[in-house]
């Protein structure tokens, strides 16, 4: 059994009070009902420290202390799960929506979308978060004037040898890639400092093959997925493929955007979210290149499936239906990566996000 938290949107006729934990049954895919472990307002994106003993959630508003501003708030897990508010800070940016701990367990780097920055913060050692040790601004904007008027940055993800950041940024159809201090918190721009996607594609959320040579982004106003060459030394990356996430009967008129975009924890599979055609795309991975090719589109049983997680094991995704208030778990099969629905379903507000437990 596996423990898991839920990051919910509160506002908005949100029946949400915060961020909810359950078990989960990674033998059966069964999730218990979710309880609430903390009172927050939008805590929409978790990151969970590697100790176990911390959680950290950004709460993505777009206004604070009178300016644009949101926070990100740190909590201490308890034995029976529930979680006690140890401090905030200031996002420095409106709408905080992604954060992730570094390798060293360090440091919390959140990504603003109405801000379009990134911010990190020095984690102490008992989990508190002191103020922000590097805030990069982006700049710069794209050619859909309603959503990419200026920089808005969607996520901000560490290689595994912690020595790369990449930040998503919608705004600007570029994935900015930075050196990461781990001794101080600072971010640097590498050289490449950013590669660019197909104008108007607006990449969201970024994954790096286990492999650490391909790497993946979803573009939310597009419907594609770009595939990836990475360096590794130098952490640079080459756009090598763009791929549809939708089937190509996919009616122009409905409207869809893309949310999620996961690598399976073997590298064989791929998978990303399509809202409003509520669905999840699934790839198999070319060993060779880490070109994708799509095998199915699967409808996720609900509407708006913002995110969704693979299990530990692999076995099992869970997706996130936000409008529909459900989290749905799905089986993988470990030769093909198709999808197939199980019985297992609860019931929580808005789910947004969800975090094991290490």
């Amino acid at each position: 059994m596996h423990r898991l938290y839920i990051g919910t949107y509160t506002v908005g006729g949100s029946s949400s009070e915060g961020i909810y934990t359950c078990s989960f049954d990674d033998e059966t895919g069964a999730i218990s009902t979710p309880v609430l472990a903390a009172e927050a307002i939008n805590p929409s994106f978790l990151a969970i420290h590697a100790s176990g003993k911390f959680l950290y959630a950004v709460n993505e508003v777009s206004e604070g202390e009178g300016r644009a501003n949101g926070g990100v708030s740190a909590y201490r897990i308890q034995e029976d799960g529930m979680l006690t508010l140890i401090n905030q800070q200031p996002s420095l940016g409106g709408a905080p929506c992604h954060c992730n701990i570094d390798g060293t367990g360090k440091f919390l780097l959140i990504a603003n979308y109405v801000g379009g920055n990134i911010v990190v913060y020095p984690i102490g050692d008992d989990g508190a978060l002191g103020p922000a040790s590097c805030n990069v601004q982006h700049e710069g904007s794209s050619v859909d004037k309603s959503r990419q008027e200026a920089a808005h940055a969607h996520s901000i993800n560490l290689s595994a040898d912690n020595r790369f950041a990449y930040a998503a940024d919608l705004g600007t159809d570029r994935i900015q890639i930075y050196r990461f201090d781990e001794s101080s918190g600072i971010l640097e721009a590498a050289s490449p400092s950013s590669v660019s996607v197909e104008p108007g594609g607006g990449p969201r959320h970024f994954s790096i093959h286990p492999n650490g040579k391909f790497a993946y982004s979803n573009n939310e106003l597009t419907c594609m997925v770009s595939v990836f060459h990475r360096d590794q030394e130098h952490g640079g990356l080459t756009r090598i493929q763009d791929l549809s996430t939708l089937p190509k009967d996919t009616e122009a008129s409905v409207r869809r955007s893309t949310a999620e975009c996961l690598v399976h924890p073997t590298g064989k599979f791929a998978y990303v979210s399509n809202r409003g055609h509520d669905s999840i795309a699934v790839y198999t991975v070319n060993s060779d290149d880490g070109t994708l090719t799509l095998v199915d589109v699967v409808s996720t049983g609900g509407q708006e499936p913002r995110n969704f997680v693979i299990s530990p094991n692999g076995l099992f995704l869970l997706a996130e239906n936000q409008n529909s208030d459900t989290v749905i778990t799905f089986e993988i099969n470990q030769t093909t990566g198709n999808l197939k629905s199980t019985d297992h379903m609860v019931e929580v507000g808005r789910p947004v996000c969800i975090r094991f437990l290490p």
